[in-house]
């Protein structure tokens, strides 16, 4: 994103990552996938931490994330419930919105209504409960949902898997788990900055100015980071040597208009071809050899679960005796966890059928 100083590129920045609203909303279209991920690393990098410099690294991000969502996003002050949105919340007596559908096209909302039984929840349209002056709201349900989609309320956030996170970004154990923020160099403080941005996998990841805050070295090592990482990057910057290497796309502001010159091209997630690669070459005979010929074929034929019958995500414990019953074919014990009432079908998992009669596999 190039343009002069005061061009508004900033603000266009911002509105991308939902901190901000177009003035003439209304007179333009402006939309934003419900199940993106965005990271944004602003112009004043330490504005993320400096709300908790006497705490360490490590514990910085357990707080920011131990809730499986990104908490400092969902309290800024584009997420947060303003005190006319919270009035509407009282006066409809909304306990909260459990979960998300699409139905003839449309996005639907589970609404839990304040000492109403689950089963009378009522499914209200995006539109509707935007006519309600509901939107920040919707934001924080979509921006839970997209975090659940990627696995991160089953992320372990204990002290030794986020020190392994910040070993990626050069931030040693004697300053990650042990060390204050207020004690880390600049330079820490950006790693730190960047280890919590990517913590929760986005899609896209957004750097206002980051030659501001990393010197040569740091910027070289982001280059090459970026060119292998499969996400999208939109920066602001106007040193060409370092956004070359990076983004072939240009988008010029001025005059209130954005003027895009280059093309875009998707990236190849190279760390995960492998993966996929080596997963490929195990099956079939081989690896019915490796584990002796028992392996369950029908394992494969059932979904992933994230979420049970009634609305609520799966606890860990869950998960994982879902996933111990999935790989069995064990539908009696997948119902179990997923709390399907006998008689009943859960929408989405068919074929786990309704518990009076032994699905036909």
């Amino acid at each position: 994103v190039l343009g002069a100083n005061g061009s508004g590129k900033t603000t266009l920045v911002r509105m991308i990552v939902g901190e901000s609203l177009p003035s003439n909303l209304g007179a333009c279209k402006f939309w934003i996938h419900h199940n993106l991920r965005i990271a944004y690393v602003s112009q004043h990098a330490f504005y993320h931490v400096e709300q908790h410099l006497e705490d360490a690294p490590a514990a910085y991000i357990q707080w920011r994330f131990k809730h499986g969502y990104d908490k400092e996003k969902l309290n800024s002050e584009a997420y947060r419930i303003s005190e006319e949105e919270q009035q509407v919340i009282d006066d409809l007596s909304i306990e909260g919105i459990w979960s998300r559908r699409l139905k003839g096209g449309k996005l639907e909302y589970e609404v839990k209504k304040r000492n109403i039984k689950e089963k009378d929840n009522i499914y209200y349209t995006r539109d509707q409960l935007m006519g309600f002056g509901l939107a920040n709201l919707i934001k924080q349900t979509d921006e839970k949902i997209a975090s659940k989609e990627a696995g991160l309320d089953l992320r372990p956030v204990t002290i030794t898997e986020v020190q392994k996170h910040l070993d990626n970004f050069g931030l040693a154990q004697e300053f990650g788990t042990y060390g204050k923020i207020r004690g880390l160099s600049g330079g820490q403080k950006v790693k730190l900055v960047l280890a919590a941005a990517l913590w929760t996998c986005p899609h896209l990841l957004v750097l206002d100015e980051p030659t501001n805050y990393l010197d040569r070295e740091a910027l070289g090592a982001l280059s090459a980071a970026l060119n292998e990482w499969g996400g999208s990057v939109i920066m602001i910057s106007h040193n060409k040597q370092f956004y070359s290497s990076v983004c072939k796309e240009e988008w010029n502001v001025g005059d209130g208009k954005v003027e895009i010159s280059g093309i875009s091209k998707e990236r190849e997630m190279k760390a995960v071809a492998r993966k996929k690669k080596i997963v490929k070459e195990e099956e079939g005979d081989e690896l019915l050899d490796k584990v002796g010929g028992n392996v369950n074929a029908n394992g494969d034929k059932y979904k992933d679960a994230k979420t049970n019958f009634w609305g609520k995500s799966l606890s860990k414990k869950e998960a994982r005796n879902y996933e111990k019953a999935k790989k069995k074919g064990d539908v009696k014990r997948m119902r179990e966890q997923l709390q399907v009432p006998v008689g009943k079908v859960m929408p989405g998992f068919e074929e786990l059928g309704d518990g009076k009669i032994a699905p036909k596999i």
